[in-house]
């Protein structure tokens, strides 16, 4: 889908997690809605494997997942698609729009790429407070939950709703979406704990991650107050329920946030 002069769903999903770090995700559309004016990034971005050893964690995390995700797919009868890997440097342009360090790691469903700024980390661990490897791959898995859920129509039906329901309704629908993608992480979180692949405390520091990073907390951060109807992504509490949800049962159906009364 392209972007052309409106908000394809890629920007949608990209203002979506721009909240993830606090940030304004109208900044975000308006950035989308200028892309055309706007320079290329001068710091090519890399795909592939990387060299060095934060890009080699990403990568070895990241192929943790697919292997998780290629078993927990196939036992739904179907076959998962494995995304791309895109390491970069400030600024990135995908087929979401342009992508910036600031915006933290992003999904793109438009080109099923994973953009990870690794500056990111230095920024988890001395602003959010959430250090260590597991937090770090807490985030690049919540990112595979949406391209797990791009696979599953999930953004898609997204995407329908703009323009159909209000603000308040739309970031009702993004917190269902954003809490399924923590559930997603869990649930690698567990079979890659059965795998032996986590170390003991390894868990303490994902929920330490998704607690760090919830709107309320981080509207309080920003402004000293929280305003619950403008929470797209849900709150610490929630973010860590839907992830320890995930975590312990390793079902990829016990992650329904849609049919669930209460988050």
């Amino acid at each position: 889908m392209g972007m052309g002069g409106g908000i394809g769903i890629g920007t949608i999903v990209v203002a979506v997690i721009a909240y993830f770090l606090g940030i304004d995700p109208t900044t975000v559309i308006d950035a989308s809605q200028q892309i055309n004016a706007q320079r290329a990034p001068q710091q090519a971005a890399r795909e592939g494997a990387p060299e060095d050893e934060m890009g080699q964690f990403v990568s070895k995390v990241l192929g943790s997942t697919e292997d998780v995700w290629t078993q927990v797919m196939r036992a739904h009868n179907r076959q998962y698609r494995q995304p791309k890997l895109v390491l970069y440097t400030g600024a990135v342009r995908s087929a979401c729009g342009m992508g910036q360090a600031a915006m933290g790691p992003f999904y793109c469903p438009n080109d099923e790429k994973l953009y990870i700024d690794l500056a990111f980390y230095r920024d988890l661990k001395e602003r959010f407070r959430a250090p260590g490897d597991f937090a770090q791959a807490y985030v690049i898995a919540h990112e595979v939950g949406h391209h797990v859920q791009n696979q599953l129509g999930v953004m898609e039906k997204l995407h329908s709703l703009q323009g159909r329901v209000s603000k308040q309704e739309f970031n009702r629908a993004s917190v269902r979406v954003e809490l399924q993608a923590d559930c997603f992480a869990g649930v690698w979180g567990h079979h890659a704990g059965n795998a032996k692949l986590l170390d003991p405390g390894d868990v303490e520091e994902g929920l330490a991650a998704a607690t760090a990073i919830g709107d309320d907390r981080l509207q309080k951060q920003q402004q000293g107050y929280v305003v619950p109807e403008s929470f797209t992504h849900g709150s610490s509490a929630q973010r860590v329920s839907w992830f320890r949800r995930g975590l312990q049962s390793g079902r990829m159906e016990d992650c329904d946030t849609f049919s669930s009364s209460a988050l």
